[in-house]
């Protein structure tokens, strides 16, 4: 199945999980993650169930002042 991590289109395999597809791309150390805009619970991504076209997006902590 195809779908999108940041905007770049992966393929993964049939009932792939959300931990599936961040392990296949470069996470950083520290983030957090939404599917088709909803966040996503660290303690959900390996039961959290992808679909065709589903969007994710891996988002990291900006600090500064």
């Amino acid at each position: 199945m195809n779908v999108l991590i940041n905007h770049e289109p992966r393929e993964l395999p049939d009932g792939a999980t959300l931990a599936d597809a961040l392990a296949a791309w470069d996470t950083p150390a520290v983030f957090a993650a939404a599917v088709n805009l909803q966040f996503v619970p660290r303690t959900a991504y390996a039961q959290h169930r992808l679909g065709e076209g589903d969007r994710i997006e891996v988002i990291a902590p900006i600090t500064g002042g």
